[in-house]
């Protein structure tokens, strides 16, 4: 993953960060885009409607995967968990972040899907709290592309 500028202005970067969203709901794929467009963080969005179309998407792409996946439970023909466990046992793919971006945080939903090996999970919000969020999330993976500690899993608006 490339290293960006945490600062409040936009980063020098050469290229920006390759961002995958996965989400069957048009209204919030367009919302997540305009949430991009209002951060310091220079990024290239690509979109897909379902897991199947995500699953394909990432076959197809192994030599040009994304920087991150922001990854939707609730979707139709496979859904987020069936991807996120798909993603991590594949050798090329289980390096790839995952934040799963979804309206659900059930507590034993959250702990089945960080010990499969999501990064983060972001719980889909108003506007600006996701620009908020969206620019707090890059950033920590920035810093650290690992997993973090269980702890820091759920990211609270309350810390942005």
């Amino acid at each position: 993953m490339r290293t960006f500028n945490e600062l409040p202005m936009k980063p020098k970067l050469t290229n920006p960060i390759n961002i995958l969203l996965a989400d069957d709901d048009a209204d919030d794929r367009s919302f997540f885009e305009k949430a991009l467009k209002g951060i310091s963080i220079a990024s290239h969005l690509t979109t897909v409607k379902d897991g199947e179309q995500l699953m394909r998407y990432l076959s197809k792409n192994f030599e040009h995967l994304p920087d991150v996946l922001f990854l939707d439970l609730n979707m139709p023909r496979k859904n987020g968990s069936e991807c996120l466990s798909e993603i991590k046992q594949n050798p090329r793919l289980k390096k790839l972040p995952v934040i799963i971006y979804s309206t659900s945080v059930r507590k034993e939903i959250t702990e089945v899907l960080y010990q499969n090996g999501a990064h983060y999970n972001l719980q889909k919000c108003d506007f600006p709290e996701l620009a908020n969020s969206l620019q707090r999330v890059l950033n920590l993976l920035a810093q650290n592309p690992n997993q973090p500690p269980r702890d820091k899993f759920i990211l609270s608006l309350a810390k942005v």
